[in-house]
């Protein structure tokens, strides 16, 4: 007896259908990310020519050369202390190699306005080193000199420390793909060591060199906390003084429009720099160079120069903190310093979980529909890594305070009720702006995570039925848990460290522990700044401990 089968087909909404809520939500990440941008853009040509001469014939010369200057000292002092660790660690053997290769990394977890308070301290004149001499020697405090911390060349000091990691890190990577076939060729044909090194190891990491070396000026132009505590005007300073000393609201814009601009043209070069990166080795697949012996003066050489970047970046800061710490009599259990800490890590903790939802909304999308739309609002949504965070302030400020006065206008007039700002001034308005500076961070990561998920998976959960987001949730989220672990620490800690931002657009008196470590510095009480300053530094060893880990194998393999 014949049995007739019926086969029955089951219709699933079709894929556009399906990615229309997630392009909703990455074109939404990638206009937030845009908006400070644009605002700042309209603001600053709005603001009238009158603004802009005051400018250039007072500050803007002076915020130009100074800035400039740093970024000179900054990228060079980086790049020679970045790439000769690597170069050490990399291609040598010496004494305590093996812990400085990962020791290297450490000053990652410092801002680098801790640091400045640190070595006031330390080196100001009531300091104890200036102190210390003048018992010795009984000199007055005109009859000697010493170099003056607060100044223009300690800034570039305190941020070369914490940013040559930047640059270690990449130069590292590229010198263990490097073949020592090229490298053994040099020699044997007569070049020392250092030529050869500078001829041909050096030549084939540029790219990922240069990368480092820009990353690190982009952070120089966008600090704020240590020029600020140092007295240097750049433009970073002059945002702030203009948005809160003079309330020139077009001055701070216009300000925040030629930083913005010189910025999104290093983040131009950034990513050149990044496209350039493969560079043809024919020796690639040789195997590596053996490490050179290096025994005597040299390996003591080779360990002071790879010790002093950790001592002064990390080990002395830690040690002088703590001293400071115990002796200001700040309270860090008392419901003050826990009202600090809370606020810290909600703003920490909602920025994190904002980000890492917004990255992964931005990276899936361009999985799944791959095309314009999706490519332009992942490049959109990167952009903002190379905003300063108080462009990013003033970018968000002036376009909501302007909604919020007008809506509150139009309500007074309408049914005579006052709506104050609901949005300026709020803790989700920072929380967005958080979102927009540290995408990037949370969106490589993810990306990176997401290389590792085989276009086969998505292809064998859409056979079984299953949905956009339901593959999201149920293949791509479980692989993808120590990568989404690891952008979420990272923002989280960036966030506990951002000082600018924060300063701005902060809620009245919702204070993080970024701000009263600042508030106290300002006020000469670097005593009480050591403490948070402390709680701020043993956050920031989270990520970088990952950082050490990832160190470690790289050596391993």
């Amino acid at each position: 007896m014949a049995q007739s089968t019926r086969k029955t087909i089951t219709r699933h909404p079709a894929p556009t259908d399906r990615a229309r809520g997630l392009a909703f939500g990455a074109v939404l990440v990638a206009v937030i990310c845009a908006l400070p941008m644009l605002a700042v853009l309209i603001a600053a040509l709005s603001g009238g020519t009158d603004t802009v001469r005051h400018l250039v014939s007072t500050v803007l010369g002076a915020y130009t050369w100074t800035t400039l200057k740093l970024v000179v000292m900054v990228a060079a002092g980086t790049f020679a202390v970045g790439v000769g660790a690597a170069w050490l660690v990399t291609m040598t053997r010496f004494p305590a190699v093996r812990f400085l290769e990962i020791a290297l990394v450490l000053p990652l977890a410092f801002p680098a306005y801790v640091l400045a308070y640190a070595y006031t301290f330390v080196l100001d004149h009531p300091g104890i080193v200036q102190s210390t001499l003048r018992d010795v020697t009984g000199w007055g405090p005109r009859d000697y000199w010493f170099p003056d911390v607060r100044s223009l060349g300690g800034a570039a000091v305190m941020l070369i420390l914490v940013l040559y990691p930047y640059v270690y890190l990449l130069a590292r990577a590229a010198f263990l793909q490097q073949s020592g076939t090229t490298f053994l060729a040099a020699r044997a044909l007569g070049s020392s060591a250092f030529s050869a090194f500078c001829k041909v190891s050096l030549p084939l990491a540029r790219p990922a060199i240069a990368g480092g070396v820009l990353l690190t000026v982009m952070e120089t132009i966008a600090d704020f906390g240590t020029v600020a505590y140092f007295g240097v005007q750049t433009f970073a300073t002059g945002i702030y003084t203009s948005w809160f000393s003079l309330y020139d609201r077009a001055g701070a814009a216009q300000l925040a429009l030629c930083l913005l601009s010189v910025a999104l043209l290093l983040a131009m070069l950034e990513r050149v720099q990044r496209g350039r990166a493969k560079y043809h080795d024919p020796a690639r697949r040789a195997p590596g160079m053996p490490p050179i012996e290096l025994r005597g003066w040299s390996g003591i050489g080779a360990l002071v120069l790879c010790g002093v970047p950790v001592v002064f970046g990390a080990l002395l800061p830690i040690v002088i903190l703590l001293v400071m710490g115990l002796g200001s009599e700040q309270d860090l259990l008392s419901p003050r310093y826990l009202g600090f800490v809370r606020n810290s890590v909600t703003l920490a903790g909602a920025a994190a979980l904002v980000t890492v939802v917004g990255a992964i909304c931005v990276g899936f999308f361009r999985r799944l529909r791959p095309g314009r739309l999706s490519q332009g609002a992942a490049y959109v949504a990167r952009l903002g890594y190379a905003v300063p965070g108080g462009v990013i302030a003033v970018g968000l400020m002036v376009p909501f305070a302007a909604f919020d006065n007008a809506l509150d206008a139009w309500m007074r007039a309408t049914f005579d009720i006052s709506t104050g700002l609901l949005i300026t001034g709020s803790i989700w308005l920072l929380v967005a702006a958080y979102m927009v500076r540290f995408m990037a961070a949370a969106l490589g990561a993810y990306e990176g995570g997401q290389s590792m998920v085989h276009a086969n998976m998505d292809a064998a959960a859409r056979s079984l039925g299953e949905t956009p987001i339901g593959t999201l949730r149920r293949v791509h989220l479980p692989i993808l848990a120590p990568s989404l672990l690891t952008a979420l620490l990272i923002v989280f800690v960036d966030v506990m460290k951002e000082l600018p931002a924060t300063l701005i657009m902060r809620p009245f008196n919702y204070d993080t522990l970024a701000v009263q470590a600042y508030r106290l510095a300002s006020d000469e009480r670097l005593g009480g700044a050591a403490v948070p300053s402390l709680v701020i530094v043993a956050m920031g060893l989270l990520p970088v401990i990952l950082i050490c880990r990832q160190v470690g194998r790289g050596r391993r393999r």
